[in-house]
């Protein structure tokens, strides 16, 4: 498998370089691209648990932003 490109732009020469990531900077992609889909997967659960227990308590989400203002 490739790794991702990287783009380096030298603003004083204007030459452009497009290279494979480094070792160290595909982990921390990785390590990032890990971050991302748990706060995804987190914020889609709290979605679902925020829905489920408006349904339970038989109020729509207008009605419980007017209760708890």
């Amino acid at each position: 498998m490739t790794k991702p490109q990287i783009k380096e732009h030298n603003s004083e020469t204007d030459e452009i370089i497009i290279r494979e990531m480094t070792d160290e900077e595909y982990q921390s992609w990785l390590d990032n691209q890990a971050t991302i889909q748990e706060y995804e997967e987190k914020v889609e659960a709290d979605a679902l648990a925020k829905a489920a227990l408006l349904e339970r308590l038989g109020i729509t989400e207008e009605e419980a932003r007017l209760l708890l203002s």
